[in-house]
């Protein structure tokens, strides 16, 4: 069988255990182990402990837990509440303004925290309330809030990047290369928003 159809039926194997209700962490093992076996013979289970004990060892993924730490935190001292009124506040009486400082909100708590699930419940426990009280439109609300909060997936230092280190990259060149796309990216966003209102 040709290499290049292996990742292609590997993913079709994941995607029908999926479909038949195998959990996700379940399907994933099975489709990678089964074509691992498939594509490298006997050699995969050789290679295997190393790998795990290589990712497992790596010293630049103790940021994580420190991500998470720091996302927990600002949730719960009241920390990102403050943080998003005073944004909102510096964003003056323009039309969308507390959208606008929502995203601005988004880009600080994605640099901080590089969590997107941290970001998206903190913002949506905070400004959906807020951004309601206004009288902004629903789906305007929603999609800022969601917007906002997956910035953490590229504003540096994420956990998508640090992940990087387990492919052999340079951490610290996939900052460097994100910091303009992300920047770009909220710029976008409240181009939207401002047009919009």
């Amino acid at each position: 069988m040709a290499p290049e159809v292996l990742p292609l039926l590997m993913l079709g194997a994941f995607v029908a255990l999926l479909l038949i209700g195998v959990p996700v962490a379940y399907s994933a093992a099975a489709a990678g182990i089964v074509f691992g076996f498939i594509g490298f013979g006997t050699g995969l289970f050789s290679l295997l402990p190393a790998r795990i004990y290589g990712v497992a060892t790596d010293y630049s993924l103790l940021a994580l837990p420190m991500f998470v730490f720091m996302g927990v935190m600002l949730e719960k001292s009241r920390l990102g509440h403050d943080m998003l009124e005073a944004i909102g506040h510096l964003a003056g009486r323009l039309p969308g303004s507390m959208a606008v400082g929502i995203i601005l909100f988004g880009v600080i708590m994605g640099a901080t925290t590089g969590i997107v699930g941290a970001t998206i419940v903190l913002l949506g426990m905070i400004a959906l309330p807020t951004l309601l009280k206004y009288r902004y439109d629903h789906a305007l609300a929603a999609g800022t809030i969601y917007a906002s909060g997956t910035l953490g997936q590229i504003i540096p230092p994420s956990l998508v990047l640090l992940l990087a280190e387990i492919m052999n990259e340079s951490v610290g060149t996939l900052f460097a290369a994100a910091l303009l796309p992300s920047l770009m990216l909220a710029g976008l966003y409240i181009a939207y928003i401002l047009v919009v209102a």
